[in-house]
């Protein structure tokens, strides 16, 4: 058996052992850490998304000399 799926069967009999109001505290909190992957993910693709248009306002003559300081 795999690691990965040592610690899924881990999981799920910890998960099982629960009363189902703490289930739901921990699919909430699984829920929590895939929205801030999600918010990470559109972050980063809306930042790589504006570069083109930010490089042509900041790499420009007329603000070269801040590119030494």
């Amino acid at each position: 058996m795999q690691a990965n799926s040592i610690s899924e069967e881990r999981l799920l009999e910890k998960i099982q052992k629960l009363p189902p109001e703490k289930v739901l505290l921990v699919e909430g909190f699984i829920d929590s850490l895939d929205q801030q992957n999600t918010d990470h993910s559109l972050t980063f693709a809306a930042g790589k998304f504006s570069e083109p248009v930010l490089l042509k306002i900041w790499d420009n003559p007329d603000d070269a000399e801040y590119d030494t300081l």
